[in-house]
């Protein structure tokens, strides 16, 4: 019986990787050249782009076999979408031709663009194919130099960096063997915004609810006149920030790099920050699209979202953030599959509070009517209103406060709130350990968690009966502000909430409703 090679090779299903196997076969007759297995155009275009690495190498093209060459990508009900299959047809083809001696294909993956001349090119998703080969028990992964990084990251797999073809054929036939990727020490590092704290004259108010926001990952919402600093205090948001831990940054880059946004082979290593426009699409907030892709929401996984002027956004889009802000992932449904993309983001959004932006000044007058007033607020629906925990006035500075020069007052307080914040998230991180749950931030409990885990004072407790009574708070505001108050008292390192702390925290809910 014939033996029909069979390369391993992986295709993205939004950011999971799905293994591939790549089958080559090559029967008497006369000369074709064919690649079925519900392939896209890249996909069926490989075999241009193979014939000439081959010829360019100095190996034997298909072009010159006077017989039927066939390529099958199976399972042949899955997709196959974009060029990263150009080098397991190759070697599919190599081995079936018996130009290449037969090597262990069970224990190795191979993905790669091939270039005319040979060489490989950078595709993306190594990151997620590098999970995928750890999952099934595949020891070698095979990727473009430019990818060698991304695939090295994951331990218990040994990644090869492939510069081109014959390269790769001199180590499979053991003539020259090529030496493994070493996994970097990856440093985290601040997001490349320029704005810090230490530049934001004034807004004290604001800074105490940015340092809580930081702290537990909790949704801020800030409202005021414009030119009051909104966006530089979002922007001033990133840079407080804690640094990623190394499981973090893996997440962040395997969204990256599902999207293609992983650059020059570039690890995320660092809190996202996404700002998108205010016409931006629902797709591209939330995900999808005919080839399935993260959306900002994604690409915001455990970092910021900044909506700038929230209320011009359009209304369908908001809304779509409602589900991915209660359980941080978002279920992307169409008619032929369904897919889960991760959304753990903070949501940070400015909005004026009228249309002219002057409502409440205490100097320009707002030239709006009461209707205009009402209608433009109403853009925000109550029920994402209600998922906001922290809402703030941002008033105008006074001149004053503009004049005063930054010197290293302002930076050594910056350094001091950053120590705060990574406190009280270790905290939280090792409340969340001894309770076995894999959560990192007081935001990311559950109700349930939150009434085990987050014990109150005595006086907190009639403290909280009391507001609850008074106050039109919803069930979902209710545990918002115990979430809220608990990473207070884990600023103030303080082992149970008192009564300040759900004091300071109701406050920034009064606006509720």
């Amino acid at each position: 019986m014939h033996t029909v090679p069979k390369i391993l090779s992986a295709e993205l299903d939004g950011i999971t990787a799905e293994c591939i196997e790549v089958e080559a076969d090559i029967n008497v007759g006369l000369h074709s050249f064919s690649i079925v297995g519900l392939a896209d155009k890249a996909v069926s275009e490989a075999k241009e782009r193979v014939n000439s690495a081959l010829k360019n190498s100095g190996i034997r093209p298909p072009t010159k076999e006077n017989r039927r060459i066939t390529i099958n990508l199976a399972p042949a009900d899955v997709k196959k979408v974009g060029s990263r299959f150009d080098l397991p047809i190759a070697l599919a083809y190599l081995l079936a031709s018996e130009q290449i001696k037969t090597f262990e294909t069970k224990d190795k993956i191979f993905v790669g663009e091939l270039s005319l001349d040979g060489s490989l090119r950078p595709i993306s998703g190594c990151l997620n194919i590098a999970k995928l080969a750890k999952k099934i028990g595949v020891r070698y992964l095979f990727v473009p130099y430019e990818n060698k990084d991304e695939a090295a990251m994951i331990d218990g797999i040994t990644a090869f960096g492939i510069k081109n073809l014959s390269e790769l054929i001199r180590h499979l036939e053991e003539t020259n063997l090529l030496n493994p990727e070493e996994k970097k020490n990856i440093i985290p590092m601040r997001p490349p915004i320029s704005v810090s704290l230490s530049e934001v004259k004034g807004q004290e108010s604001a800074k105490r609810a940015l340092t809580i926001a930081a702290a537990g990952g909790h949704n801020l919402l800030m409202s005021g006149p414009p030119g009051t600093g909104k966006t530089m205090l979002a922007q001033a948001l990133a840079s407080i920030l804690p640094y990623p831990s190394l499981e973090e940054m893996i997440e962040i880059t395997e969204i990256y790099s599902a999207a293609g946004l992983t650059a020059h082979n570039q690890i995320i290593q660092w809190r996202p920050f996404r700002s998108p426009h205010h016409t931006a699409s629902l797709v591209s907030i939330i995900g999808g699209g005919t080839i399935p892709k993260p959306g900002e929401i994604s690409l915001a996984h455990r970092g910021v979202l900044f909506l700038d002027e929230m209320p011009e956004f359009h209304r369908d889009t908001l809304e779509g953030l409602r589900q991915p802000l209660e359980s941080g992932r978002i279920h992307i449904a169409r008619a032929k599959k369904a897919l889960v993309f991760p959304a753990r983001f903070m949501l940070v959004a400015a909005m004026n509070p009228c249309p002219c932006g002057y409502f409440g000044d205490t100097i320009k007058e707002c030239k709006c009517t009461a209707h205009e007033i009402l209608r433009y607020q109403r853009k925000i629906s109550g029920p994402l209103f209600d998922r906001i925990d922290l809402q703030l006035e941002v008033p105008r500075i006074p001149i004053e406060e503009l004049r005063k020069k930054s010197g290293n007052k302002e930076q050594q307080e910056e350094e001091h709130i950053r120590k705060r914040i990574s406190d009280a998230r270790a905290i939280q991180k090792e409340r969340a350990t001894q309770a076995h749950l894999s959560v990192h931030t007081n935001s990311e409990f559950s109700s349930k968690q939150v009434d085990e885990l987050f014990p109150l004072d005595p006086s907190a407790e009639a403290f909280l009966k009391n507001i609850v009574e008074r106050s039109f708070i919803s069930p979902r505001g209710y545990y918002r502000i115990l979430k809220v108050a608990r990473t207070i008292a884990d600023i103030e390192d303080s082992p149970i909430t008192k009564k300040e702390h759900l004091a300071e925290a109701f406050q920034y809910r009064i606006k509720e409703g």
